[in-house]
């Protein structure tokens, strides 16, 4: 066969098959090796592109995330199995390792969820003007989290932590990092609010800092141990009547 043979043959194609058939049909004949001295280089590098597209993702990459956070947050790390991941997300484990790499990677990929939606509540509550109302702000938004019925109980960066064994090292020191990073943010708000005079000159602030957290680590513990809302609201109110600052 010529070259102009071959560009005829090609237009025959353009012709009889259109865009897609045509598609469908030269790629039957590169995989025969037909026409593949004269198929145009970009008509085959289109084939190639399309050949080796895979077949999309057949489930919402969002809701199976928000799926894996929910049993990663009721469970813990070592509790939530594959079989529990893989029938709460409605996708089969090669869909899951595809997507989301291993269980370590996708537990650190809801953990990111989790910080995005659930504790946005911090980041506004350090914008606060007064640190008391960084505390109260704080306090409530746990409150509220902890006590709505549309989510499971307890943090899930207190209740992680607790639950990794040995072989979860690495999600261990992951959360605990993730912890100390919003401790240090709750430290330096607090130290801007003792150079500024809205905490007595002597405040400890790390110390103050700490025991806030001992507030919400114990919330937390408390609400995953089946506290009521009246009792939960009670140690919220105890907490803020101690505080330093009006």
């Amino acid at each position: 066969m010529s070259a102009d043979s071959g560009g005829s043959f090609n237009q025959c194609l353009i012709i009889h098959f259109g865009q897609s058939r045509l598609l469908s049909g030269i790629g039957s004949l590169l995989d025969n090796g037909l026409v593949n001295t004269y198929v145009p280089i970009v008509m085959k590098s289109i084939m190639e592109r399309v050949c080796t597209k895979g077949r999309p993702r057949e489930f919402d990459i969002d809701d199976a995330l928000a799926a894996a956070l929910r049993v990663f947050w009721s469970k813990g790390y070592d509790g939530a199995s594959l079989t529990d991941l893989t029938e709460a997300m409605g996708i089969t484990r090669p869909s899951l390792y595809a997507a989301f790499g291993n269980k370590e990677s996708l537990f650190r990929k809801a953990l990111d969820l989790y910080e995005r939606e659930k504790l946005a509540y911090i980041g506004e509550a350090l914008k606060a003007p007064t640190s008391r109302q960084v505390a109260e702000r704080l306090l409530r938004g746990a409150l509220a989290m902890q006590t709505s019925d549309c989510e499971p109980k307890g943090c899930m960066r207190v209740l992680g932590s607790v639950s990794c064994g040995p072989e979860a090292e690495s999600i261990r020191a992951d959360l605990m990092a993730r912890r100390q990073s919003s401790q240090r943010a709750l430290c330096d708000r607090m130290q801007r609010a003792k150079e500024e005079g809205d905490l007595p000159a002597g405040t400890d602030v790390e110390g103050l800092c700490s025991y806030l957290g001992a507030i919400l680590g114990g919330l937390s513990i408390q609400a995953s141990s089946g506290a009521s809302k009246q009792q939960l609201e009670a140690l919220v109110d105890t907490a803020l009547q101690m505080w330093p600052s009006q």
